[in-house]
């Protein structure tokens, strides 16, 4: 999750000083991964906490990473449609909330 969204933050970016549409639309695909990924580590966590009242803090805290991680990787698919209205000046995020 973390090498995906870290993925992400670089090519927005480099979407965004080479003026790369492609690359900035193949950062709007990564987001539902990580956003999966995110859903996924939640419910196994929340599995050890039902199993095992002494990992609750522990696994909470990972959550929180886990959140955390999913929110950076937020900004990266907000960067990346700003580079899309930039370069064509078409704004595409209503569509990409219609796709979730």
């Amino acid at each position: 999750m973390s090498e995906l969204t870290e993925s992400m933050v670089r090519d927005s970016l480099n979407a965004g000083v080479r003026r790369d549409m492609e690359l900035a639309r193949s950062v709007l695909v990564l987001d539902d991964q990580v956003d999966n990924l995110r859903d996924q580590i939640f419910r196994e966590l929340l599995t050890y906490m039902m199993g095992d009242s002494a990992v609750v803090f522990q696994a909470f805290e990972l959550i929180l990473v886990a959140k955390n991680i999913e929110r950076a990787a937020d900004h990266a698919t907000n960067i990346a449609e700003d580079v899309i209205y930039m370069v064509e000046g078409h704004d595409i995020r209503h569509a990409a909330a219609d796709r979730r």
